[in-house]
């Protein structure tokens, strides 16, 4: 008899939606499906309830472009923040690996996204000029590029160098403590506090 049929539709689908998800193969997609059908039926259903309301209760926070239930989200609405230092990052995952570190207390800004013209992902794509705009209000001294050290996130810094340096604003990027080719939000928090604390100023 084929596996397929062993499987029951309902299990087989959930194994299929798992599956979608990014790093996440057909075996892991399996356990995962397996050991929700183990757990009592109220967590599945409040799994459920978790996963519908995510898209209803989640926006863009219109300052720093992460994902918030509230518009400023609560990093910007933070009265003992920096607005003046804005940490420019790759993701939201980003974002919640360096706020982990405790070591950083300014601003952000997510793109979401980095540049890469073999995937069609231009400037256009990733939240610039979102971030050129809270630049020239004139509140932000200085700009943290805290892009991975990947040939896209690379390539990212170096655009947004080029961007921003006709503005009136300090540039700087991550430091020592994040090795080449490593992705930002695989990194520890001492290794992030490290760089953090070791950003070079950039012109």
């Amino acid at each position: 008899m084929s596996s397929l049929h062993v499987i029951p539709p309902a299990l087989e689908r959930l194994i299929r939606s798992f599956s979608q998800l990014p790093g996440i193969g057909s075996k892991t997609a399996t356990r995962l499906a397996l050991n929700i059908l183990r757990r009592p039926p109220a967590e599945a259903r409040e799994m459920a309830a978790a996963l519908a309301e995510l898209h209803s209760a989640i926006r863009l926070c219109s300052r720093c472009m992460t994902f918030s239930e509230k518009d400023p989200c609560l990093i910007c609405s933070d009265p003992r923040r920096d607005g003046s230092l804005v940490c420019v990052v790759e993701q939201p995952a980003d974002l919640m690996a360096i706020e982990k570190t405790d070591s950083y207390r300014g601003h952000y800004h997510v793109l979401h996204g980095v540049l890469s013209p073999i995937d069609g992902i231009g400037p256009d794509e990733i939240k610039v000029r979102e971030l050129v705009s809270r630049i020239k209000t004139g509140a932000i001294d200085e700009v943290l590029i805290a892009t991975s050290s990947t040939v896209p996130g690379e390539a990212t810094a170096s655009y947004l160098i080029d961007r921003l340096q006709q503005l009136p604003v300090k540039l700087s990027r991550l430091a020592c403590g994040i090795p080449m080719g490593m992705d930002i939000k695989y990194a520890d928090q001492y290794t992030l506090a490290r760089a953090i604390e070791s950003r070079s100023k950039l012109g």
